[in-house]
Protein backbone atom coordinates (compact mmCIF):
# COMPACT_ATOMS: atom_id res chain seq x y z
CA UNK A 1 0.00 0.00 0.00
CA UNK A 2 1.13 3.15 -0.80
CA UNK A 3 0.76 6.21 1.73
CA UNK A 4 0.81 9.86 0.99
CA UNK A 5 2.89 11.50 2.80
CA UNK A 6 4.08 14.39 0.20
CA UNK A 7 0.12 15.81 1.28
CA UNK A 8 0.41 19.14 1.87
CA UNK A 9 -2.23 19.49 4.83
CA UNK A 10 -3.46 23.13 6.38
CA UNK A 11 -3.12 22.74 9.57
CA UNK A 12 -3.81 26.54 10.81
CA UNK A 13 -6.87 27.11 12.83
CA UNK A 14 -7.40 23.65 13.77
CA UNK A 15 -5.97 25.02 17.59
CA UNK A 16 -2.67 23.01 16.17
CA UNK A 17 0.55 24.46 19.00
CA UNK A 18 2.92 23.66 16.70
CA UNK A 19 0.89 25.79 13.74
CA UNK A 20 0.47 29.06 16.21
CA UNK A 21 3.00 31.23 14.42
CA UNK A 22 2.74 34.04 12.01
CA UNK A 23 0.77 33.65 8.71
CA UNK A 24 3.35 32.93 6.05
CA UNK A 25 5.36 31.21 8.64
CA UNK A 26 6.39 27.37 8.94
CA UNK A 27 7.32 26.12 12.15
CA UNK A 28 10.27 23.08 11.74
CA UNK A 29 10.17 23.21 15.39
CA UNK A 30 7.69 21.34 17.87
CA UNK A 31 7.98 17.61 17.16
CA UNK A 32 4.65 16.85 16.10
CA UNK A 33 4.68 15.74 12.53
CA UNK A 34 2.36 17.45 10.03
CA UNK A 35 1.16 13.79 8.44
CA UNK A 36 -1.94 12.16 7.99
CA UNK A 37 -1.93 8.90 10.85
CA UNK A 38 -2.44 5.80 9.32
CA UNK A 39 -5.63 4.54 7.90
CA UNK A 40 -6.15 2.00 10.81
CA UNK A 41 -6.24 4.17 13.19
CA UNK A 42 -8.68 6.94 11.35
CA UNK A 43 -11.29 4.19 10.25
CA UNK A 44 -10.81 2.79 14.18
CA UNK A 45 -11.58 6.32 15.50
CA UNK A 46 -14.28 7.31 12.70
CA UNK A 47 -16.05 3.99 13.89
CA UNK A 48 -16.08 4.92 17.55
CA UNK A 49 -17.13 8.37 16.69
CA UNK A 50 -20.13 7.21 14.79
CA UNK A 51 -21.48 5.82 17.74
CA UNK A 52 -22.25 9.28 18.74
CA UNK A 53 -21.89 8.78 22.45
CA UNK A 54 -18.69 8.91 24.35
CA UNK A 55 -18.79 8.13 27.77
CA UNK A 56 -16.08 6.71 30.22
CA UNK A 57 -13.91 4.27 29.02
CA UNK A 58 -12.52 1.45 30.18
CA UNK A 59 -8.82 -0.06 29.33
CA UNK A 60 -9.83 -3.24 27.51
CA UNK A 61 -8.21 -6.60 26.86
CA UNK A 62 -7.02 -5.76 22.87
CA UNK A 63 -4.90 -2.51 24.83
CA UNK A 64 -2.65 -4.36 26.70
CA UNK A 65 -2.62 -7.06 23.93
CA UNK A 66 -1.45 -4.81 21.34
CA UNK A 67 1.05 -3.20 23.18
CA UNK A 68 3.01 -6.39 24.50
CA UNK A 69 2.30 -7.99 20.75
CA UNK A 70 4.06 -5.08 19.13
CA UNK A 71 7.18 -4.89 21.46
CA UNK A 72 7.86 -8.35 21.36
CA UNK A 73 6.80 -8.50 17.39
CA UNK A 74 9.01 -4.99 16.64
CA UNK A 75 11.82 -5.54 19.25
CA UNK A 76 12.12 -8.76 20.90
CA UNK A 77 10.90 -7.77 24.31
CA UNK A 78 8.17 -9.80 26.00
CA UNK A 79 6.02 -7.33 28.42
CA UNK A 80 3.91 -8.30 31.39
CA UNK A 81 0.56 -7.42 31.05
CA UNK A 82 0.59 -6.97 34.57
CA UNK A 83 3.55 -4.38 34.26
CA UNK A 84 1.60 -2.13 31.69
CA UNK A 85 -0.32 1.10 33.79
CA UNK A 86 -2.19 3.01 31.10
CA UNK A 87 -1.63 7.46 31.38
CA UNK A 88 -2.49 9.74 29.98
CA UNK A 89 1.13 10.90 28.32
CA UNK A 90 4.45 10.59 28.70
CA UNK A 91 5.53 14.51 30.33
CA UNK A 92 2.49 13.57 33.24
CA UNK A 93 3.98 10.07 33.91
CA UNK A 94 7.68 11.94 34.38
CA UNK A 95 6.27 14.70 36.80
CA UNK A 96 4.21 11.70 38.78
CA UNK A 97 7.19 10.11 38.48
CA UNK A 98 9.79 12.90 39.75
CA UNK A 99 7.03 13.61 42.60
CA UNK A 100 6.82 9.83 43.88
CA UNK A 101 10.05 8.58 43.63
CA UNK A 102 12.16 11.51 45.21
CA UNK A 103 12.00 13.65 47.51
CA UNK A 104 11.83 17.62 47.61
CA UNK A 105 15.43 19.06 46.75
CA UNK A 106 16.93 16.03 45.38
CA UNK A 107 18.80 15.63 42.41
CA UNK A 108 17.45 14.35 39.47
CA UNK A 109 20.71 13.15 36.80
CA UNK A 110 19.82 14.06 33.02
CA UNK A 111 22.38 13.42 29.89
CA UNK A 112 22.48 16.59 28.56
CA UNK A 113 21.74 18.49 26.30
CA UNK A 114 18.20 16.72 26.29
CA UNK A 115 14.48 17.53 25.84
CA UNK A 116 13.64 20.26 27.56
CA UNK A 117 10.25 19.66 29.60
CA UNK A 118 12.47 16.93 31.57
CA UNK A 119 13.81 20.20 32.85
CA UNK A 120 10.37 21.13 33.68
CA UNK A 121 9.41 18.28 35.44
CA UNK A 122 11.81 18.71 37.98
CA UNK A 123 12.10 22.07 38.71
CA UNK A 124 8.54 22.67 39.26
CA UNK A 125 8.49 19.87 41.21
CA UNK A 126 11.03 20.93 43.97
CA UNK A 127 13.79 19.43 42.73
CA UNK A 128 17.17 19.60 41.05
CA UNK A 129 18.49 19.42 38.07
CA UNK A 130 22.25 17.45 38.18
CA UNK A 131 23.23 17.98 34.29
CA UNK A 132 25.80 14.76 33.47
CA UNK A 133 26.83 16.66 29.66
CA UNK A 134 27.55 14.13 26.95
CA UNK A 135 30.74 14.03 25.06
CA UNK A 136 30.33 16.01 21.48
CA UNK A 137 33.35 14.07 19.78
CA UNK A 138 35.01 14.92 16.73
CA UNK A 139 33.11 13.36 14.25
CA UNK A 140 29.78 14.81 15.44
CA UNK A 141 28.29 12.28 17.17
CA UNK A 142 27.72 11.73 21.07
CA UNK A 143 28.87 9.28 23.37
CA UNK A 144 28.45 9.69 27.67
CA UNK A 145 30.84 10.31 29.72
CA UNK A 146 30.84 7.67 32.44
CA UNK A 147 33.28 9.40 34.56
CA UNK A 148 30.61 11.90 35.57
CA UNK A 149 27.88 9.66 35.13
CA UNK A 150 28.95 7.48 38.01
CA UNK A 151 30.33 10.91 40.02
CA UNK A 152 26.54 12.13 39.55
CA UNK A 153 24.88 9.10 40.43
CA UNK A 154 27.16 7.98 43.73
CA UNK A 155 25.79 11.73 44.87
CA UNK A 156 23.88 10.96 48.23
CA UNK A 157 21.53 13.24 47.30
CA UNK A 158 21.12 11.41 43.50
CA UNK A 159 17.49 9.74 43.92
CA UNK A 160 16.38 9.36 39.94
CA UNK A 161 17.64 9.19 36.22
CA UNK A 162 15.71 10.62 33.38
CA UNK A 163 17.20 8.31 30.17
CA UNK A 164 16.41 9.49 26.75
CA UNK A 165 16.29 6.21 24.81
CA UNK A 166 16.28 6.66 21.75
CA UNK A 167 17.98 10.21 23.01
CA UNK A 168 16.36 13.86 21.66
CA UNK A 169 18.04 15.63 20.09
CA UNK A 170 20.75 14.20 19.46
CA UNK A 171 18.70 11.26 17.93
CA UNK A 172 20.77 8.59 19.50
CA UNK A 173 19.98 4.54 20.06
CA UNK A 174 21.99 3.71 23.09
CA UNK A 175 23.11 0.68 22.63
CA UNK A 176 22.69 -2.81 24.54
CA UNK A 177 26.30 -2.55 26.22
CA UNK A 178 26.20 1.15 27.38
CA UNK A 179 22.55 1.02 28.98
CA UNK A 180 23.82 -2.43 30.60
CA UNK A 181 26.57 -0.07 32.05
CA UNK A 182 23.76 2.87 32.96
CA UNK A 183 22.13 0.16 34.89
CA UNK A 184 25.16 -1.14 36.74
CA UNK A 185 25.86 2.21 38.34
CA UNK A 186 22.61 2.77 39.06
CA UNK A 187 21.79 0.01 40.58
CA UNK A 188 25.04 0.46 42.47
CA UNK A 189 24.35 4.32 44.04
CA UNK A 190 20.55 3.30 44.56
CA UNK A 191 19.04 5.58 41.52
CA UNK A 192 16.13 4.20 39.69
CA UNK A 193 16.14 4.65 36.43
CA UNK A 194 12.84 6.44 34.21
CA UNK A 195 13.53 5.52 30.58
CA UNK A 196 11.71 7.90 28.34
CA UNK A 197 10.96 5.64 25.15
CA UNK A 198 8.48 7.59 23.25
CA UNK A 199 10.90 8.11 19.92
CA UNK A 200 12.03 4.25 19.72
CA UNK A 201 10.02 3.27 16.41
CA UNK A 202 11.19 6.27 15.18
CA UNK A 203 14.34 4.75 13.63
CA UNK A 204 16.10 4.69 10.41
CA UNK A 205 14.94 1.57 8.53
CA UNK A 206 17.05 -1.61 9.17
CA UNK A 207 17.87 -0.24 12.77
CA UNK A 208 16.05 -1.27 16.13
CA UNK A 209 16.25 0.52 19.68
CA UNK A 210 16.89 -1.72 22.98
CA UNK A 211 14.26 -1.44 25.47
CA UNK A 212 16.44 -0.25 28.54
CA UNK A 213 14.26 -2.94 30.79
CA UNK A 214 15.54 -5.81 28.11
CA UNK A 215 18.88 -5.22 28.87
CA UNK A 216 19.27 -7.88 31.92
CA UNK A 217 17.90 -8.19 34.93
CA UNK A 218 19.49 -5.10 36.59
CA UNK A 219 18.04 -2.85 34.22
CA UNK A 220 14.74 -4.52 34.49
CA UNK A 221 14.67 -4.38 38.12
CA UNK A 222 15.31 -0.65 39.12
CA UNK A 223 13.68 0.55 36.11
CA UNK A 224 10.18 2.33 35.19
CA UNK A 225 9.39 2.72 31.06
CA UNK A 226 7.50 5.27 29.34
CA UNK A 227 6.34 4.16 25.79
CA UNK A 228 3.00 5.28 23.40
CA UNK A 229 2.36 5.64 19.90
CA UNK A 230 1.56 9.14 19.74
CA UNK A 231 5.24 10.37 18.26
CA UNK A 232 5.57 7.17 16.11
CA UNK A 233 1.64 7.51 14.30
CA UNK A 234 1.00 11.41 14.48
CA UNK A 235 -1.51 11.14 17.01
CA UNK A 236 0.03 13.26 20.35
CA UNK A 237 -2.80 15.35 20.48
CA UNK A 238 -4.60 11.99 21.57
CA UNK A 239 -3.06 12.07 24.96
CA UNK A 240 -2.53 7.92 25.40
CA UNK A 241 0.37 6.13 26.49
CA UNK A 242 1.93 3.66 28.91
CA UNK A 243 4.15 2.94 31.90
CA UNK A 244 6.11 -0.57 32.43
CA UNK A 245 7.61 -1.54 35.23
CA UNK A 246 8.44 -5.19 36.83
CA UNK A 247 9.43 -4.63 39.74
CA UNK A 248 6.48 -4.90 42.25
CA UNK A 249 7.62 -1.54 44.30
CA UNK A 250 8.18 0.57 41.43
CA UNK A 251 5.12 -0.58 39.72
CA UNK A 252 2.43 -0.41 42.51
CA UNK A 253 4.30 3.49 42.83
CA UNK A 254 3.83 4.60 39.79
CA UNK A 255 0.24 3.05 39.71
CA UNK A 256 -0.33 5.40 43.13
CA UNK A 257 1.31 8.31 41.52
CA UNK A 258 -0.11 8.48 38.01
CA UNK A 259 -3.70 7.60 40.07
CA UNK A 260 -3.10 10.35 42.66
CA UNK A 261 -1.89 12.59 39.66
CA UNK A 262 -5.79 11.56 38.00
CA UNK A 263 -3.61 10.91 34.86
CA UNK A 264 -4.43 7.38 34.75
CA UNK A 265 -8.03 7.59 33.03
CA UNK A 266 -8.24 7.20 29.31
CA UNK A 267 -10.87 9.86 27.69
CA UNK A 268 -12.67 7.68 24.72
CA UNK A 269 -10.41 7.43 21.95
CA UNK A 270 -7.30 7.24 23.89
CA UNK A 271 -8.06 3.87 24.40
CA UNK A 272 -8.77 2.65 21.04
CA UNK A 273 -6.06 4.47 18.97
CA UNK A 274 -3.22 2.85 20.58
CA UNK A 275 -4.86 -0.68 19.18
CA UNK A 276 -5.47 0.11 16.15
CA UNK A 277 -1.86 1.88 15.93
CA UNK A 278 -0.02 -1.64 17.08
CA UNK A 279 -2.13 -4.05 15.05
CA UNK A 280 -2.77 -2.54 12.35
CA UNK A 281 -0.45 0.52 11.88
CA UNK A 282 2.95 -1.54 10.88
CA UNK A 283 2.75 -1.11 7.26
CA UNK A 284 2.68 2.68 7.71
CA UNK A 285 5.29 3.13 10.07
CA UNK A 286 7.78 1.13 7.76
CA UNK A 287 6.57 3.63 4.56
CA UNK A 288 7.11 6.48 7.30
CA UNK A 289 10.29 5.61 8.14
CA UNK A 290 11.63 5.13 4.80
CA UNK A 291 9.94 8.59 3.58
CA UNK A 292 11.88 10.02 7.07
CA UNK A 293 15.08 8.34 6.08
CA UNK A 294 14.84 10.05 2.37
CA UNK A 295 13.96 13.47 3.62
CA UNK A 296 17.16 13.28 6.55
CA UNK A 297 19.59 12.36 2.55
CA UNK A 298 17.65 15.76 1.50
CA UNK A 299 18.19 18.11 4.02
CA UNK A 300 21.71 16.77 5.08
CA UNK A 301 22.55 17.39 1.11
CA UNK A 302 20.70 20.87 1.14
CA UNK A 303 22.71 22.07 4.15
CA UNK A 304 26.04 20.71 3.04
CA UNK A 305 25.94 22.18 -0.33
CA UNK A 306 24.36 25.66 0.80
CA UNK A 307 25.61 26.12 4.34
CA UNK A 308 28.54 24.23 4.59
CA UNK A 309 29.70 25.53 8.15
CA UNK A 310 26.70 23.83 9.68
CA UNK A 311 28.27 20.68 11.21
CA UNK A 312 25.05 17.90 11.18
CA UNK A 313 25.48 15.51 14.20
CA UNK A 314 25.17 11.83 12.73
CA UNK A 315 21.19 10.20 13.84
CA UNK A 316 19.75 6.74 13.67
CA UNK A 317 16.70 7.85 15.62
CA UNK A 318 13.62 9.98 15.83
CA UNK A 319 12.50 13.03 12.81
CA UNK A 320 14.40 15.76 14.37
CA UNK A 321 18.41 17.21 13.21
CA UNK A 322 20.92 18.53 15.80
CA UNK A 323 22.42 21.12 13.98
CA UNK A 324 25.81 22.67 15.21
CA UNK A 325 25.37 26.23 14.27
CA UNK A 326 28.28 27.42 16.27
CA UNK A 327 29.80 29.32 13.08
CA UNK A 328 26.40 30.89 12.44
CA UNK A 329 26.47 33.06 16.00
CA UNK A 330 25.25 30.34 17.90
CA UNK A 331 21.51 28.77 18.13
CA UNK A 332 19.39 31.36 19.54
CA UNK A 333 21.28 34.25 16.93
CA UNK A 334 20.49 31.69 14.02
CA UNK A 335 17.16 30.58 15.72
CA UNK A 336 15.89 34.70 15.60
CA UNK A 337 17.40 35.74 12.07
CA UNK A 338 15.24 32.36 10.81
CA UNK A 339 12.40 33.57 12.55
CA UNK A 340 12.80 36.94 10.36
CA UNK A 341 12.38 34.48 7.53
CA UNK A 342 9.58 33.00 8.42
CA UNK A 343 11.22 29.88 9.59
CA UNK A 344 10.51 28.53 13.28
CA UNK A 345 13.51 26.29 14.71
CA UNK A 346 14.05 25.46 18.16
CA UNK A 347 16.99 26.98 19.91
CA UNK A 348 19.43 24.20 21.71
CA UNK A 349 19.64 26.09 24.65
CA UNK A 350 16.42 25.13 25.65
CA UNK A 351 18.42 21.53 25.72
CA UNK A 352 20.54 22.42 28.47
CA UNK A 353 24.53 21.97 29.21
CA UNK A 354 25.87 22.26 25.42
CA UNK A 355 23.17 22.91 23.70
CA UNK A 356 24.08 26.71 23.14
CA UNK A 357 25.44 26.40 19.59
CA UNK A 358 22.82 24.33 17.85
CA UNK A 359 19.35 24.23 16.40
CA UNK A 360 16.66 21.41 16.50
CA UNK A 361 14.90 20.75 13.33
CA UNK A 362 11.84 18.98 12.85
CA UNK A 363 12.23 17.45 9.50
CA UNK A 364 8.63 15.29 9.77
CA UNK A 365 6.88 17.46 7.43
CA UNK A 366 5.74 16.94 3.36
CA UNK A 367 9.26 17.46 1.12
CA UNK A 368 7.84 20.30 -0.45
CA UNK A 369 7.53 22.39 2.99
CA UNK A 370 10.74 20.61 3.75
CA UNK A 371 12.39 22.25 0.97
CA UNK A 372 11.14 25.52 1.85
CA UNK A 373 11.98 25.71 5.24
CA UNK A 374 15.99 24.56 4.31
CA UNK A 375 15.79 27.45 1.54
CA UNK A 376 14.74 29.80 4.71
CA UNK A 377 17.34 28.46 6.24
CA UNK A 378 19.91 29.03 4.40
CA UNK A 379 18.73 32.85 3.63
CA UNK A 380 19.01 33.56 7.32
CA UNK A 381 22.51 31.94 7.49
CA UNK A 382 23.58 34.30 4.75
Amino acid sequence: MNFNFDKMTDRRGTGSSKWAVPEGAIPLSIADMDFETAPAIRHALEGRIKTGIYGYTDIGDDWYSAYIGWWQSRHGFTMKREGLVFTTGVVPAISSAVRKLTTPAEKVLLLTPVYNIFYNSILNNGRVVLECPLIYNSDCTYSIDFGALEAGLADPQTSLMILCNPHNPVGKIWDRETLAKIGELAAKNGVTVLSDEIHCDITLPGRDYVPFASVNDTCRDISVTCISPTKTFSIPGLQTAAVYAENKILRHKMWRALNTDEVAEPNVLAAIAPAAAFTGGAEWLDGLREYLRESREIAEKFIKAHIPCIKITPADATYLMWLNVAALGGGDSLSAAAEEHGLILCPGSHYGAGGRDFVRVNIATPRERLLDGLTRLARAAD
